[in-house]
Order: C-alpha cells, then sequence, then structure tokens
C-alpha cells in the first residue's frame, strides 16, 4: 500500500475521526486515554504530539501549561486542530521525519499512531532524536496482542465454551480494516517486541506499562464485548531516553 493511498484515505475520513472520537464522543478517551496522558505528561514544558490529528490529546497537554506543537500529516485534521485552538501550534509532517531539532521536546507523545505507520523503525528513531536526555515518550497502541488481524472473542456453541482467539501474533501484517461502514483505513500489525526493540535502539528504556481493562462507558456502548472485560484493548508504554 502506497503512502499516498494512506494519506489519501486519512483525509477522506478526517471528519469521521472527528466525529467519532473527540470532544466527549469515545469514552475510551475520555475515561482511559485522556487521564493517562495527563498523568505521564504533568511536569512537561515542551511537548510533541506526533499524529496529532485535531489535537485532542495537544490540548490537553497545552491545557496543564505545556508549550505544546501537534505535528500530523492530513490536512483534513490540522485545519481542524486550528480552528478548536486550545493553546497548541500545528505543523504538517510525517513521523519518519519530524521537522524540528535534536533534542527539541522533553515529552513526546503518540497516540493511536503507530499501527498506522510503516517506517516503524525510522519513526520511533526520529521521536529519541528530538526528545532531550531524560526526556518521556508516551505511546498508546491498540494492543498489538489481542487486537491482531483474525482475533476476537469467539462463542463457540458445539463446545459450550466462551474464548478468545488470538490471530498470528508473531506475522507482520499490513490491512485496510473496514472500522466502520464504508470506512477503510491502513492498519499495521507487528509484535510488541519491535517497538520495544526500536526504542531500545532508539536509546530509550521503558519506565511504566499498562494494559488497562476497557472503561465503563465503553462496555455501555459495545454490549458484545461484556464478555471479554478482562481482554485489554490498549496498551500503554512510557519509555524514557537515556542520558
Amino acid at each position: 500500500m502506497s503512502e499516498i493511498s494512506d494519506r489519501s484515505l486519512w483525509e477522506t475520513h478526517a471528519g469521521w475521526w472527528q466525529e467519532a472520537f473527540t470532544e466527549g464522543a469515545d469514552a475510551e478517551y475520555t475515561e482511559q486515554i485522556i487521564p493517562l496522558a495527563a498523568e505521564h505528561l504533568a511536569g512537561s514544558s515542551r511537548v510533541l504530539d506526533v499524529g496529532t490529528g485535531e489535537g485532542q490529546l495537544a490540548r490537553v497537554a497545552a491545557g496543564a501549561g505545556a508549550a505544546v506543537v501537534g505535528v500530523d500529516p492530513s490536512w483534513g485534521q490540522l485545519v481542524e486542530a486550528r480552528r478548536r485552538g486550545g493553546g497548541p501550534a500545528y505543523v504538517k509532517g510525517e513521523a519518519v521525519a519530524l521537522p524540528f531539532p535534536d533534542g527539541a521536546f522533553d515529552a513526546v507523545l503518540a497516540c493511536l499512531v503507530f499501527e498506522h505507520i510503516e517506517g516503524v523503525d525510522a519513526a520511533i528513531a526520529e521521536v529519541g532524536r528530538v526528545l532531550r536526555p531524560g526526556g518521556r515518550f508516551l505511546f498508546f497502541l491498540n494492543h498489538p496482542l489481542l487486537q491482531v488481524p483474525g482475533s476476537g472473542w469467539i462463542d463457540d456453541h458445539i463446545l459450550d465454551e466462551q474464548y478468545w482467539r488470538i490471530g498470528p501474533y508473531l506475522v507482520e501484517d499490513i490491512s485496510l480494516e473496514e472500522v466502520d461502514k464504508d470506512v477503510f483505513l491502513p492498519f499495521v500489525h507487528r509484535p510488541m517486541s519491535r517497538y520495544v526493540n526500536a526504542m531500545a535502539g532508539a536509546g530509550m528504556h521503558i519506565t511504566r506499562m499498562e494494559e488497562p481493562a476497557p472503561p465503563p462507558g465503553f462496555l455501555a456502548r459495545a454490549e458484545e464485548y461484556t464478555a471479554a472485560t478482562t481482554i485489554p484493548r490498549l496498551l500503554f508504554l512510557r519509555a524514557e531516553k537515556m542520558s
């Protein structure tokens, strides 16, 4: 899949994303992601939000007093981010070639972004480059073990069992997924080790990991998921750049 087609899809569906996942529309953001981001951004003064979209988390960081820059390849997202305001500055750019000098930030945030980036090693190397020594990388991902293509909750009426089926976890996969009716977006599946090793290669070490259960607001709107409340949908890693 070409980078051009990926960008085109994100431009096409920017409005869908804004309507479905921002301004309180999505419980996983309001009850889980935003509180985690606010907790781990505390004390940061210069923040970069990679794949900022319409700036939802960039505004959270700015509201805590940080100087914030959001970067995104989609004009459809950046135009809306600037319209909504809230303090951050916004720049058009790609994660694999961040348009900032070395050590420019003391925190970098990437929320549900890296599962859409093909050049993962280059992008994480760029995060390490723009972080100052001791700076932190806040990394949110759809959980790679439990959201492998082919995974899901199975209600087996023949065996009278319910279980979560895990797909081919170790196989890296790039595919278009229909995330809503007629909304197709590119997803890249990788084992967790690819991300952790890329961070280590970029001079970062993991200091915190969270695998939270789906929040109550999400379960209230997704009854089919209530039987799988012990299966996390989200992975959060906090990594720090070594001095």
